[in-house]
């Protein structure tokens, strides 16, 4: 029972951080990082630190399930927004047209809000690389925003 209602809970969360990375490819990037929760559910060494953990599972399934697809895909999964829909609709549309590990840094920096040192952590990579990665990755985001797509 008690399995039951932690996947009740994570299979949201896990699919709203693959959602955005790995665009039509979510639903089974999202399923097969349950997959790895469950397995390596033991491996958790506190209880506090399930979402993140969680989080960065779920982030390096997307990345890997994105970076399979190439051209990327021509539609992204909405995302709504209740302020103005139509600016998430064109950040979206942004979005979409980046590789994958370039929309997988500029998730989980800014719209899950997690700072470059987390984003290291949770992509496995350097802190250099991240920070290369994420001023390339807003470069490319204001490159395609600029080409009149809003």
């Amino acid at each position: 029972m008690a399995l039951d209602e932690l996947l009740g809970l994570l299979m949201p969360y896990v699919g709203r951080v693959c959602a955005p990375i790995a665009l039509q490819d979510a639903p089974d990037a999202a399923q097969e990082a349950m997959i790895a929760i469950v397995r390596n559910l033991r491996q958790l060494k506190s209880p506090e630190a399930l979402f993140g953990w969680a989080r960065a599972i779920a982030a390096r399934e997307a990345v890997r399930f994105a970076s399979r697809r190439r051209p990327w895909p021509e539609a992204a999964p909405d995302r709504p927004d209740d302020h103005d829909p139509e600016l998430a609709a064109d950040i979206q549309d942004v979005l979409k047209r980046l590789p994958p590990d370039h929309r997988a840094i500029l998730t989980l920096r800014h719209i899950e809000g997690l700072d470059e040192k987390s984003v290291s952590e949770i992509l496995d990579l350097p802190l250099g690389t991240v920070r290369s990665r994420l001023f390339r990755a807003r470069h490319g985001f204001r490159t395609v925003w600029g080409t009149g797509l809003r």
